[in-house]
């Protein structure tokens, strides 16, 4: 399994997404950040006014799939978040080795090296006893 996250310019965020429909994705988290890259000393140098300390509004796409889909999926991202600008945005691309759903405690291939950190959880209680009879 690995993560990838898209920094990319507000307006293409839809796009992106849309673009990657085809792609089996494991999940997808959507945020609006701000920030700066390369194009943070070209503004301070060019545009001398206020906006030009400020951070710069993006979103990142987090999302997890397969090995296998990684490269098709950095593909489907460039096609439309790249202009060839500075200030097109990043791509990450990080390993995940382990990763847990909460509710059902499902680790999949990461079972091994969970197992000696979590307990799982007591069932949740149907006791029908009054406190303090």
């Amino acid at each position: 399994m690995k993560q990838i996250v898209a920094i990319v310019r507000p307006f293409l965020a839809e796009q992106v997404l849309e673009n990657l429909r085809s792609i089996p994705i494991e999940a997808l988290n959507v945020t609006e950040v701000k920030g700066y890259g390369r194009q943070k000393s070209y503004l301070d140098r060019y545009a001398q006014n206020e906006y030009s300390l400020a951070f710069l509004p993006k979103i990142e796409i987090s999302l997890w799939v397969e090995e296998a889909m990684v490269s098709e999926t950095v593909k489907k991202i460039v096609e439309i978040a790249r202009s060839g600008r500075m200030g097109d945005g990043k791509i990450f691309v990080i390993p995940a080795p382990i990763s847990l759903d909460i509710a059902s405690m499902n680790a999949g291939e990461s079972a091994g090296l969970l197992s000696s950190i979590l307990k799982p959880a007591p069932s949740p209680s149907k006791s029908t006893s009054k406190k303090g009879k």
